[in-house]
């Protein structure tokens, strides 16, 4: 017997899950081809800008050392600065995750003196040590870079009154994360980014805005610097690495703050010029041309997960029928067991390390304890399926990825069967 139904119960998903979730994807099947559009078009833009930089196989080579002329690292930056349409980009496997390319543009473009401003509320967590909110050797507040946040309205729309009044002659760069990172709000498209971004530029000209882009790439036809955004910043293990990148991130903005940047990346004098690929280069090209169509799976599990738990009763952000601007879903479960349970499920979905119960622990930038699973390819990869959340009220998981849209859907399928085996949820 090669029935569907018979694959996932030898998988370990029972019948009444199956039952009760591939009515609900039947359901998304006219949805799910309006994502499958905008990836077509992600898909040409991609593949347009490696024609018009003439990537050949010659870009492949691998450099060492300092990597003088290393002309596959300098299509690569092209053909991201073609994409986002700006002037210039570093694109780099030195640079570890979406925080560290953070806080290299930010060192890069802030000086003594200077106030960072996020009018978006609270950064991501691991932003708190690089900004020095939570006191850390070396964080911007230690070079005498203040710092000052506006919270978003109570129905999560821009506090403009507040935002003006924050900005002064100190403020040199706003920042703005782009999805929600442990937060439960919305995240926002980039055409309200874009309306931020003129907003800002309307009371202060001269400003640089940074946008944090974690998570949001190719979920749009257009992106932050289609807007206004003077960078976008992210991470190349999560959707502009296409599940091949073993590791790296991105900036992409202006010649002048790409080449502040780059001076910050390696050091004054030297900037873009030095910085090896190690043969990684192919996995970069690769990775990006993916892109467009993991991305979509990726969005596609987040619906089918929204969908779900939504129809058992949970809080989810966003709800099964907005419209979705980065990848991630988060769901509240109320309770420490259930978020336990649901990252269980995810974990026995890997193909990698799928026999690991996964357990809340301490993490370095956290001050929360934070639950993670993933079985991935790529250690810590976020394109890639996985969930994660910290031990805090309301107990939100935020899940994220499936290379495929097969995959994120078996483990959303998965993860509920293990609230269904805990007793947490019932389905009839």
């Amino acid at each position: 017997m090669n029935s569907l139904k018979t694959m996932y119960k030898e998988l370990g998903v029972s019948e009444e899950v199956f039952d009760f979730c591939e009515k609900i994807a039947e359901d998304l099947t006219d949805r799910f081809a309006k994502i499958d559009e905008t990836a077509e078009y992600n898909q040409l833009k991609v593949i347009q800008a490696m024609q018009k930089n003439k990537l050949s196989e010659a870009h492949f080579s691998p450099t060492t050392g300092y990597g003088y002329d290393d002309i596959g690292r300098d299509a690569l930056e092209a053909t991201y600065a073609d994409i986002f349409h700006t002037e210039a980009a570093l694109v780099r496997p030195a640079i570890q995750c979406g925080t560290h390319a953070l806080a290299i543009a930010l060192f890069g473009n802030l000086r003594p003196g200077d106030e960072l401003l996020s009018p978006v509320g609270r950064p991501y967590d691991t932003l708190e040590s690089v900004i020095g909110i939570n006191p850390t050797p070396g964080s911007l507040a230690e070079y005498g870079v203040t710092y000052r946040e506006v919270n978003l309205k109570e129905d999560y729309s821009f506090d403009y009154e507040g935002i003006k009044a924050a900005i002064n002659e100190k403020t040199k760069l706003v920042t703005i994360q782009r999805s929600k990172g442990y937060a439960t709000r919305p995240t926002f498209s980039v055409e309200q980014i874009g309306e931020l971004i003129s907003f800002i530029k309307g009371v202060k000209k001269d400003v640089i805005v940074m946008v944090d882009n974690c998570y949001g790439e190719f979920t749009e036809r257009i992106e932050p610097t289609d807007v206004g955004a003077d960078m976008a910043v992210g991470s190349l293990i999560k959707n502009p690495g296409g599940g091949l990148a073993p590791v790296g991130g991105y900036i992409a903005g202006t010649e002048k703050c790409i080449e502040n940047a780059s001076c910050r990346m390696t050091c004054p004098g030297l900037g873009r010029e030095v910085g090896p690929t190690l043969g990684l280069n192919q996995a970069f090209f690769q990775g990006l041309f993916l892109s467009p169509t993991v991305t979509a799976g990726a969005i596609k599990g987040a619906i089918f997960a929204a969908n779900i738990y939504e129809k058992l009763g949970f809080n989810v952000i966003p709800n099964s029928v907005e419209p979705r601007y980065d990848i991630i879903q988060a769901v509240s479960l109320n309770s420490p067991e259930a978020l336990c349970a649901f990252c269980e499920g995810i974990q026995a979905a890997a193909p990698v390390d799928s026999f690991v119960k996964p357990e809340p622990s301490d993490m370095p930038g956290y001050t929360d304890q934070v639950i993670m699973a993933a079985g991935a390819f790529v250690q810590g990869s976020s394109i890639e399926l996985s969930a994660d959340g910290p031990l805090r009220p309301p107990y939100a998981v935020y899940f994220q990825g499936g290379l495929t849209w097969d995959h994120a859907k078996f483990g959303i399928m998965m993860s509920l069967q293990k609230m269904v085996e805990k007793g947490l949820v019932k389905l009839s």
